[in-house]
Formats: C-alpha cells, structure tokens, sequence
C-alpha cells in the first residue's frame, strides 16, 4: 500500500520566493526516483506544503537519503523558520476509491 507524506516548509520572512523556487528546483528530480507516484507543492497562509505518495516504506526511505533532498536541504539552509514537519500517512479509504484516496 502506499504511504503518504505531507512536509510543511515554513520561510523565513522574505524568503519565500527563493524558498519556492528551490523547491520547485527539485520536483522534476524527484519525480524520477524509485517509488514517486506523486510529489506536488503547495502554497498557502505563509507556507509551502508538499503531498507525496510513494509506492512504499522502501522508497520513501530511499528518497530521505537521495540527492534531490539533500540538494534542496542545502538550498534551504538559512531560508526556513526551522526542519520541515513531516507527517507520513496511511491513506483510510472510503466512498470512490478514485476520490477517497491519495
């Protein structure tokens, strides 16, 4: 089954277009890795919040370890309020499976 990954990223303040675009830098890498069925950013209220889904345990494991994170770490260093929150989720189906999952 797999596993779902939501990371808030919280700038600093002024930070936030070189925040965006760093992570924007490093979706297209990301999604080339092993396992990414889905890794999309979001913006809103003064945040940026990535949706993942990963084809398993394995693969997000492997993607905490690859290049594109740690790049975008390196990009982000000095940029953020603090480490992102990350939650990982097991998605709880219900109604259209089409519409009631990730």
């Amino acid at each position: 089954m797999s596993v779902v990954v939501v990371a808030t990223i919280t700038p600093k303040p002024g930070e936030e277009d070189a925040v965006r675009e760093a992570v924007l830098a490093a979706i297209p890498q990301v999604h080339e890795e092993p396992g990414c069925e889905l890794y999309a950013l979001h913006e809103g209220a003064g945040e940026f919040v990535m949706v993942e889904r990963w084809e398993s345990a394995e693969a997000l494991a492997v993607h905490s370890k690859a290049e594109a994170l740690t790049r975008l770490g390196s990009a982000l260093a000095g940029k953020v309020s603090g480490p992102p929150n990350v939650r990982t989720l097991t998605a709880v189906p219900g109604g259209d499976a089409a519409k009631g999952r990730l």
